[in-house]
């Protein structure tokens, strides 16, 4: 798989399905967005993320500076196509001069690289574009399997698996994901992570899942490797789920969290 290749295509396939879609259209996978608020946001993502690499940001003080000088959204969608066109290309061009080992900043703490950024903006561009074809009312583009390979195992080592050094951490199920036209085979501990933050003082009850190598499975999850990604990062799919109803209500508490 070439990242680089699969961010332009999907960032591409994205900006043509929502040039010919109603602006007004609701994301039925992020609702509180319209299709122009979908277009805007891998917009900005792309604009920030091409801006970290470019200016070797490492603290939380460079990358403020980053926020503020991002240019405003543009008030047409052809002007906001445009320059997703352009952030795109500069993205691109920033993860072709750099190594994955190389030192940038991330949201995730435990991986400040650029090798992160990669990633991440392979999974988002492609979550996006089954964004944009799901709001346009379109069949979905499968996505290919090393791709979706990808998706599953950073939903579940990024997406879902945060936990706050503050907070306490309850497992509650181990459950495997098994795709069944691939024969690849996942294990998770789902469960459930409480504290209160200790600068706002908010009590937090949220749900986590992570890849874990032990345990005996509570219960299944199968699909083909394609509905999986998706499913995993909350993009609808049919998927079947076997086992105790402990194990169940874990994995409908956890997906009906959303990821943005």
């Amino acid at each position: 798989m070439d990242p680089i290749a699969v961010i332009r295509h999907e960032s591409n396939l994205f900006a043509d399905v929502l040039a010919a879609t109603d602006p007004q259209a609701q994301v039925p996978t992020c609702p509180d967005w319209d299709a122009a608020d979908l277009l805007w946001h891998l917009t900005e993502v792309h604009l920030f993320w091409s801006a970290i690499l470019a200016s070797d940001a490492r603290d939380e003080q460079a990358v403020e500076a980053i926020e503020q000088a991002k240019p405003a959204r543009p008030d047409t969608i052809g002007d906001t196509l445009a320059l997703r066109e352009q952030a795109t290309t500069e993205l691109a061009a920033q993860l072709t001069r750099l190594d994955d080992a190389e030192p940038r900043w991330s949201w995730w703490s435990a991986d400040q690289t650029v090798g992160f950024t990669r990633r991440m903006q392979t999974c988002e561009a492609t979550m996006h574009r089954v964004d944009a074809e799901l709001t346009a009312g379109l069949a979905v583009t499968p996505l290919e399997p090393e791709v979706a390979t990808l998706a599953i195992e950073h939903a579940f080592r990024v997406m879902w698996a945060w936990l706050p050094d503050w907070a306490s951490w309850e497992s509650l199920a181990v459950v495997e994901l098994l795709a069944s036209d691939t024969g690849q085979r996942w294990l998770l501990d789902v469960g459930h992570w409480t504290g209160t933050g200790p600068d706002s003082g908010e009590a937090f009850d949220w749900p986590r899942a992570v890849l874990t190598e032990t345990g005996e499975a509570d219960g299944t999850v199968t699909a083909t490797i394609d509905d999986l990604a998706r499913w995993a990062w909350t993009r609808g799919t049919d998927v079947t789920v076997r086992g105790s109803e402990q194990a169940a209500g874990a994995l409908d508490r956890l997906l009906s969290h959303g990821i943005d």
